[in-house]
């Protein structure tokens, strides 16, 4: 019986052997909200890199030239980048862009995932999608599903996210198709507590984008299943759409 399981947060990746996993990685609030619009609107490649200087070099890389930069560092825009949320990376215009993004969370448990047998980038917007290319491509895999988290500590968004995944799961495959962990069984339950919206502005990163005024991104970001699209990491680091 394949398993499914949650991680609540990036940290706990250090315990996990991820070269026979599928990894699915969320960061509803809100970079893997953000990777999964960019792509969905035209955006051919996402290069998710770890902090500011690590972004910072690419500006200085010939390959690099003509690629939009947006990123974040705790919750704050960095200087001379877009602002990395849905909305703001669709007013800068998407279509046929290149984008070298960073966040505090999301981009750093993409890269810690680097290792996995396939890694995907999910949110509540593209659920569905991935879960039916799982079926596809991996029907026999056990699925990892990772919360970024914020700042290795749990948050009631992505832990939505990863219950509405595992609910999704196991509406869309036979029953007993899956042996959930505790927390998968936990975030399943946590999902059915509630709505999106409701959930993602309890949250503490919920809260900190309302007071910013950034509350059209919660509720673009607490959207489910309105993106037919499957974003994965390339071997070389990149988040492209997936072709099979």
């Amino acid at each position: 019986m394949k398993k499914l399981h949650v991680l609540t947060n990036k940290s706990e990746l250090k315990k996990e052997r991820l070269d026979n996993k599928v990894v699915i990685v969320l960061d509803i609030l809100i970079a893997t909200t953000s990777i999964v619009t960019a792509l969905a609107n035209g955006c051919r490649r996402v290069v998710p890199v770890r902090n500011y200087d690590e972004a910072l070099s690419y500006q200085s890389k010939p390959e690099f030239n003509g690629y939009k930069f947006s990123g974040e560092l705790n919750a704050d825009t960095l200087a001379g980048f877009i602002q990395p949320t849905p909305i703001a990376l669709l007013q800068s215009g998407m279509d046929g862009e290149l984008l070298v993004y960073c966040t505090t969370n999301g981009t750093v448990a993409l890269t810690d995932c680097k290792n996995a047998k396939e890694v995907y980038v999910g949110s509540l917007l593209n659920t569905q999608a991935i879960i039916d290319h799982l079926k596809t491509d991996h029907s026999n895999h056990s699925i990892l599903i990772v919360c970024s988290g914020s700042n290795d500590q749990f948050n009631i968004e992505d832990f939505y996210g990863a219950g509405f995944f595992v609910q999704s799961l196991l509406d869309s495959y036979p029953k007993d198709a899956f042996e959930l962990s505790d927390s998968a069984h936990a975030a399943k339950i946590f999902h059915s507590s509630g709505s999106s919206l409701e959930l993602l502005n309890l949250s503490r990163v919920g809260k900190l984008l309302n007071d910013r005024r950034w509350d059209a991104e919660v509720k673009f970001a607490a959207q489910k299943n309105i993106y037919p699209i499957v974003p994965k990491l390339t071997d070389q680091g990149y988040v492209e759409l997936s072709v099979s």
